[in-house]
């Protein structure tokens, strides 16, 4: 099941790759997308908002944790590419030990300070109890996430994409099924949701783990594997700590976004939830192809064939710029009656907001294809600083627009926060490429 992508076709490659993932991603949006659309129906639309003011803490905790294991295995793919299986398995060990650390501090850190943090978010008070016992629940699940997203992280790295796709499946039912108990049957509201997710989530890990132990001899580590190398680990945390970053800091300024709505009250807040819900959905695609150019980069970085990476960006603008002009038209069309999956009051007033969000959002995908693409592919170069700037540049359009947003206190304004960052960003990643390339062929000559 791995894969060896220094050879063969480059379109053909990264859509192998590319499609188990999407699906794969599509599959964890349900976790959340699941709970929205259950609590939205059984339970209402202010239970709703409380599950959607939680959106971007989730975003800033766990997007920073996906960062950090994605960049802990950049190194994996290199060595596997390189072929170099003993230097590969120490990396994977000291992966390992690095996701335990800061799987501990993470759920501490979160949980002690979730409180304030809401306060802080202007949360409204309607909500504020039941986003408080979501979110809890959530931060003190942090280790099942990042069991599954380390494990899936290295098999992606050697190539296996599909592995995890099926886990996801199976544990995206298995959360269907447990929402339906917790909040239908045992009528535990948002809570419910929550207890739902973080189980769901353990066990796509766990049989990520047992798929490995019986069916990868590459990864399986001997006691020398398991040895904290303090060289190595500085390495991977070079690579993670600005890949961890880079989705804390883009959380921040959704975050920003999210006090901005949370002072419009709850209606705007279950639209804008519902938007970004479908937005992200359609949007996994470019997420799965920004993590193939990656792996594919990492794989030919490591067997020193700079030309294949060109190729390969190349092969993903054909791919991200036909995907987004089709996905966009759909959003900007028909997106809206994907919101009836969510509402269930208040339909005349919240389903125009939504239409509202995703107009936005979808004249504007090209620029989020480039994001994903451009930034994941630098990462998997071993260039974290950079990436980590974009994230930044998108910071600070998404903060400056958020602000205005705040003050007029306009619903238009908090939608076009995103489609602003990804514009300031994508600016930036382009100049950044061609450094990136003439540094790396640099490089490669010593």
């Amino acid at each position: 099941m791995q894969t060896d992508m220094t050879v063969g076709k480059p379109m053909k490659i990264l859509l192998n790759f590319m499609i188990p993932v999407f699906i794969g991603n599509v599959f964890q949006q349900f976790y959340n997308m699941v709970d929205a659309i259950i609590v939205g129906k059984f339970v209402g639309t202010k239970a709703l908002a409380a599950v959607g003011s939680t959106g971007t803490i989730m975003f800033l905790i766990l997007g920073f944790l996906l960062g950090l294991t994605t960049g802990f295995t950049v190194l994996t793919s290199q060595k596997f590419g390189a072929g170099k299986m003993d230097e590969m398995r120490q990396t994977v060990g000291n992966a390992a030990i690095l996701s335990v650390v800061v799987s501990i501090i993470m759920t501490a850190v979160s949980m002690i300070g979730m409180r304030s943090l809401l306060e802080f978010m202007n949360t409204p008070e309607d909500i504020f109890q039941e986003a408080y016992s979501y979110i809890m629940i959530i931060c003190g699940g942090i280790f099942a996430q990042v069991l599954y997203n380390i494990l899936a992280s290295i098999l992606r790295a050697l190539g296996n994409s599909k592995i995890p796709l099926y886990f996801l499946i199976l544990s995206a039912l298995l959360n269907i099924v447990l929402d339906l108990v917790f909040i239908v049957v045992f009528h535990m509201g948002a809570a419910g949701a929550a207890w739902a997710t973080v189980i769901s989530q353990g066990v796509s890990g766990l049989l990520c783990l047992l798929y490995i132990i019986k069916a990868v001899p590459e990864l399986h580590l001997c006691r020398d594997d398991w040895k904290f190398r303090k060289k190595l680990a500085g390495n991977q945390i070079r690579l993670g700590i600005p890949m961890g970053l880079q989705f804390s800091i883009t959380a921040i300024g959704a975050m920003m976004v999210q006090s901005a709505l949370n002072i419009l009250g709850a209606y705007p807040v279950a639209a804008f939830t519902a938007g970004s819900k479908i937005e992200n959905i359609f949007a996994q695609a470019f997420v799965a192809l920004g993590t193939a150019v990656s792996t594919y980069n990492a794989q030919n970085i490591g067997a020193g064939k700079l030309e294949n990476v060109r190729q390969g960006f190349r092969s993903a603008d054909v791919i991200g710029v036909i995907y987004a002009v089709i996905t966009g038209a759909i959003l900007i069309l028909w997106g809206k009656y994907f919101s009836y999956l969510f509402i269930s009051d208040n339909v005349d007033t919240v389903i125009p907001m939504v239409h509202t969000y995703l107009k936005c959002v979808g004249c504007f995908m090209i620029p989020l294809y480039i994001v994903n693409c451009y930034r994941n592919g630098f990462q998997g170069m071993g260039y974290g600083f950079l990436p980590m700037l974009s994230g930044v540049a998108e910071l600070v359009g998404r903060g400056v627009t958020a602000v205005i947003a705040a003050k007029k206190e306009s619903y238009f304004l908090a939608c076009m926060a995103s489609p602003v960052a990804w514009i300031v960003a994508t600016t930036l990643l382009i100049f950044m490429y061609f450094f990136v390339m003439k540094d790396m062929k640099k490089k490669l000559r010593l």
